[in-house]
């Protein structure tokens, strides 16, 4: 009799161990836990970032064209961003100005290519060339005739610094339709150089033609000094400063990507803000 119930109370007596509570984890095992857990998770994600720096690293170059020096996987994906960029640029979208008190008084200086020869001021035009061949000389008198534009914004470059300057001249859209150039900025590029030829950028048309893009002689209310590009030099607020050529020699216009000094090594050609 004492089997039989023993027998009959056996799945009861299973169950009941099944259904025993865990008991909570202790602090130490709680951090233990989650220490694993962390450990784990920075284990596997720096095997994938090592392994994709690795792959990078590994790519072939870019097929040089206008631009150069990086990575192929890296081009394509900074094409591919100006074109995400390109969808949402807008003319009607400024960028912020500043009171002329907040201008620094003493402009950063950052690099001196194209600046190196030696140019006489007074004998100094701006040669347009127009698709057709046709080619205009343009006098720093003629450009400063037209209505003059001030611009106090905050100038930013590559390397992560920034500055608020102000500058004074006239825009570059007012340029265009002064000197009859309306035909060429339906192209999709204007080319930008030195009179050495030595530094040059390629910039896409409506970032050209935005209304505070500036083809500037001045700044803080005086000429430009020589190390900022005398006699004049593009001021661009939609790009970063690599953009922004100094002591502008000629000027051309393309449907095709101009030359351009840093996508030559690697930058991106769009450098758009």
């Amino acid at each position: 009799m004492i089997i039989q119930n023993l027998l009959l109370n056996l799945p009861l007596m299973k169950n009941s161990k099944l259904k025993k509570v865990k008991k909570p984890l202790t602090i130490e095992q709680q951090i233990n836990r989650r220490t694993f857990i962390s450990f784990g998770t920075f284990t596997v994600l720096s095997g994938v970032a090592y392994g994709g720096w690795s792959w990078l690293k590994n790519s072939p170059k870019e097929i040089r064209t206008a631009t150069a020096g990086a990575k192929a996987p890296l081009r394509r994906a900074l094409n591919k961003t100006e074109l995400f960029f390109r969808n949402f640029f807008s003319n009607n979208h400024l960028v912020k100005t500043y009171p002329k008190e907040r201008a620094a008084k003493v402009v950063r200086y950052n690099s001196g290519i194209g600046l190196k020869s030696m140019i006489d001021v007074e004998d100094w035009q701006l040669q347009v060339k127009k698709q057709s061949g046709e080619v205009l000389n343009i006098t720093l008198d003629q450009i400063k005739a037209l209505p003059k534009t001030e611009l106090i914004f905050d100038f930013k470059c590559v390397e992560g610094w920034n500055q608020i300057s102000h500058w004074g001249g006239v825009k570059f859209s007012d340029f265009i339709t002064h000197f009859n150039l309306t035909d060429q900025a339906k192209l999709d590029y204007v080319g930008l150089a030195t009179p050495d030829k030595k530094y040059y950028v390629g910039i896409d048309m409506p970032s050209a033609m935005h209304p505070q893009t500036l083809l500037a002689y001045e700044m803080n209310d005086k000429p430009l000094i020589p190390k900022h590009g005398e006699p004049l030099r593009l001021i661009i607020p939609v790009k970063y400063g690599i953009k922004n050529l100094k002591r502008i020699g000629s000027m051309a216009f393309s449907n095709q990507r101009p030359p351009d000094y840093w996508a030559e090594k690697g930058y991106d050609y769009y450098s758009g803000l």
